[in-house]
């Protein structure tokens, strides 16, 4: 078999993702400032399914969702009685010691809830506004304006988020009718795309005209198929600098809405294109409405853009793992992280990029296990009843016995305050 020859031998860049070149914009609530864009961290955000009339419903769940890592959580505006909520909403979070900011979706008759409750365009800390759903004709002019004149007023960024499900219908018919006149007629799916774009990118600039800043404004064209939204955000990237907000619009649920969700937006990310990211999961019944936030924190992980929770490298298990001993451990290891992870992040600066392996045989388990910070390889089918423990690349231990699990438990605790603990001044 031939091989490279050692003058054959070539550097090898690593497929970083590209920087990202959009302007920054602010999101605020009291204390807390999230930026966006610019050099700022990709930023995760989620959206409530309850009543927003609910008030404590609704700030439980925004609570479960901050607490899972979303850095910006949206809830419905759509009644009167919705927008009197928010400010209750808002309390009972400061309350509660969750400084998240709200973000408030708008469809229909957001002009008028934005302008005849002060208190709900204050206690909201974003406004997303679709211009699709904002009115027709000269109504929808004047109502844009009525909530572009809100945010300003409240000193408030707007999202101008385009969806295809509700896109400007006279504006689509006006570009179908000018693509007919072409020598050479788009295709529809091209006219929509222009759609789109040109939907998101005059609103924007509308805005402006009106009165808001350019680094208050975040845009957004979303789609729900994988190369659809790749296509028209590598084309919306191309004109313009305004942070982007991305994420397919009804992903679906379990395995499907995440496996779409992670390569649409994971491709994105590594052109440098996408400022915040949401995954729009379908929730299966039953599962928690935070999933949608693991799966978009694990997509910035596994891109290496963020770290939010210290990694766990399991193998797949084999013909030569016959035992299910790893795959427990490895269960009960990651869910003890993720559990601890709130304590931890305040008393351990930095665990968060901690590296463990959990693997099954001999095969690659000792070779996985040093490249980690902490490793165990279980004995597999037919190998001796040890379990080699690695610290730092080095073998430091062998467990053997009934009480593996727990005794390896205890070693991950020791080293993340022996390695993380903050020094007392």
């Amino acid at each position: 078999m031939a091989t490279d020859t050692p003058d054959d031998l070539q550097l090898i860049t690593p497929a970083l993702p590209a920087a990202r070149r959009s302007r920054q914009a602010r999101v605020v609530w009291g204390s807390r400032v999230v930026t966006v864009g610019g050099d700022a961290p990709v930023r995760v955000q989620s959206m409530t399914n309850t009543d927003t009339v609910d008030v404590i419903g609704t700030a439980i769940q925004v609570k479960e969702l901050a607490i899972a890592g979303s850095e910006m959580v949206r809830i419905t505006v759509n009644t009167p009685e919705a927008a009197r909520a928010v400010p209750a909403i808002r309390e009972q979070l400061d309350r509660m010691g969750i400084d998240v900011p709200l973000v408030g979706d708008f469809h229909y008759n957001g002009h008028t809830l934005l302008t005849e409750y002060p208190d709900c365009a204050a206690a909201l800390s974003k406004y997303r506004i679709n211009p699709g759903n904002v009115g027709k004709g000269q109504k929808r002019d004047r109502q844009f304006a009525q909530m572009i004149e809100a945010a300003c007023r409240h000193d408030k960024p707007v999202r101008i988020g385009v969806n295809w499900g509700s896109l400007d219908q006279e504006l689509l018919a006006q570009m179908m009718d000018d693509n007919a006149l072409r020598a050479v007629p788009w295709d529809a799916k091209q006219v929509m795309y222009q759609a789109l774009l040109q939907s998101a990118l005059q609103s924007a600039a509308w805005a402006q005209e009106l009165g808001m800043s350019a680094n208050q404004i975040i845009i957004s064209c979303k789609v729900s198929g994988v190369q659809d939204l790749i296509t028209v955000y590598q084309a919306l990237a191309a004109r313009c600098d305004y942070p982007l907000h991305l994420g397919l619009t009804e992903a679906g649920m379990g395995t499907k809405g995440t496996v779409a969700s992670a390569v649409a937006i994971g491709q994105l990310l590594q052109q440098g294109i996408g400022d915040t990211i949401r995954v729009s999961l379908t929730p299966q019944p039953g599962e928690a409405r935070t999933q949608e936030v693991v799966v978009a924190l694990e997509i910035l992980q596994a891109l290496g853009l963020r770290n939010f929770n210290p990694s766990v490298t399991a193998c797949p298990g084999c013909g030569r793992t016959t035992s299910t001993t790893f795959q427990v451990l490895a269960k009960q290891i990651d869910d003890h992280l993720r559990a601890m992870m709130p304590v931890w992040k305040a008393k351990y600066p930095g665990v968060e990029n901690l590296k463990l392996a959990v693997m099954g045989c001999i095969v690659n388990g000792p070779g996985e296990s040093k490249h980690a910070d902490i490793g165990i390889s279980l004995p597999g089918t037919g190998e001796a009843p040890a379990a080699p423990v690695f610290i730092d690349g080095q073998k430091a231990m062998t467990l053997r016995g009934d009480n593996i699990a727990q005794e390896f438990h205890g070693i991950v605790e020791r080293y993340i305050e022996r390695r993380f603990k903050t020094p007392l001044p």
